[in-house]
């Protein structure tokens, strides 16, 4: 296949550049890299398979230069809440004139359609775990709304775009990820916790730290999205690890994983952060196949491996 992979230098779309580069298809990787980083695809600059252009998914003018494609895959969006709340027109436009510039380039080259969804169309969820018939609890015009709020729409337009033009689609909801090549100063919790512990500086904890997340290593999940993509599925699939942790006890492993001297401090609750997050993965066991196999201790070994290495190379 030739494939289009929007935010391909992000941290999840450089490791799917991988992917389908390690699997012979071609590759362009579209980013505007205002989140996403060059050099997470550097090392794939010298095959002949692989392309990088800079530029938006909003440029329609842009996407239609750049060749037929069998399969495009949206994960172009700011992805953290202090990158949505710093950019939040840049993540409003991602998730709506983007999505719908894309949609149109994959019907015009009747390619299939992957958007990445998220776990925030949930909200503060009042169904647990969350199941894809949730249909969520969103305020609709909170801080973090221009990501979720986003998301949902980019979720309609794919739909309608099944529905009415009969577009080869499919939604995946990301829960939260992490592994090499995430930015440290990008906010998500563990690469804050894990810079702050080899720092010695207190890990901060956002209010009691008793609220949950689930978190799945990148290999996971690049296999999960990769099965996804290959199904015939069309509805939405949540992709995550149904294993919960409290935000404290995160911190403890990391402390411990770390052999830091750092000690815990709390600090007030963002707006809107929900208290917990987890998946309903049946659907995903039962039409992918899929569930993942990595343990939290090793997953946060690698990406302890990964910070350390940004940290001494800043």
């Amino acid at each position: 296949m030739r494939v289009l992979i929007a935010g391909g230098a992000g941290f999840l779309g450089s490791h799917l550049c991988d992917r389908f580069i390690a699997e012979g298809h071609a590759v362009v990787c579209l980013d505007s890299l205002i989140t996403g980083r060059a050099a997470n695809v550097a090392h794939l600059e010298e095959r002949g398979s692989f392309q990088i252009v800079r530029g938006s998914v909003c440029d329609a003018a842009l996407l239609a230069s750049l060749g037929r494609f069998e399969a495009i895959l949206h994960f172009a969006s700011p992805a953290s809440p202090i990158d949505y709340v710093k950019m939040p027109f840049d993540t409003v436009q991602a998730g709506s004139t983007g999505t719908w510039a894309l949609l149109d380039l994959a019907r015009a080259h009747g390619a299939r359609f992957m958007l990445a969804s998220t776990s925030e169309i949930y909200g503060e969820p009042l169904e647990h775990p969350q199941t894809e018939r949730y249909w969520g609890n969103v305020n609709p015009i909170g801080v973090r709304s221009v990501y979720d709020e986003s998301k949902r729409f980019s979720e309609m337009l794919t739909a309608l775009y099944h529905r009415e033009h009969g577009l080869d689609t499919i939604i995946i909801r990301i829960f939260n990820t992490y592994g090499p090549r995430m930015r440290v100063d990008d906010g998500r919790v563990v690469t804050t916790f894990i810079s702050q512990a080899l720092r010695g500086e207190p890990l901060t904890v956002n209010g009691d730290g008793t609220q949950t997340r689930s978190m799945c290593f990148h290999t996971d999940l690049v296999d999960g999205i990769h099965r996804a993509l290959a199904s015939g599925e069309h509805a939405p699939i949540n992709l995550g690890n149904p294993e919960e942790t409290t935000m404290r006890a995160l911190a403890d492993t990391v402390i411990a994983l770390t052999r830091s001297t750092s000690r815990i401090t709390r600090r007030d609750m963002p707006p809107d952060d929900p208290s917990r997050r987890c998946p309903d993965i049946s659907r995903a066991r039962a039409v992918l196949g899929w569930e993942p196999q990595v343990r939290l201790a090793d997953g946060l070994a690698a990406t302890i491996s990964w910070v350390e290495s940004e940290i001494g190379g800043a």
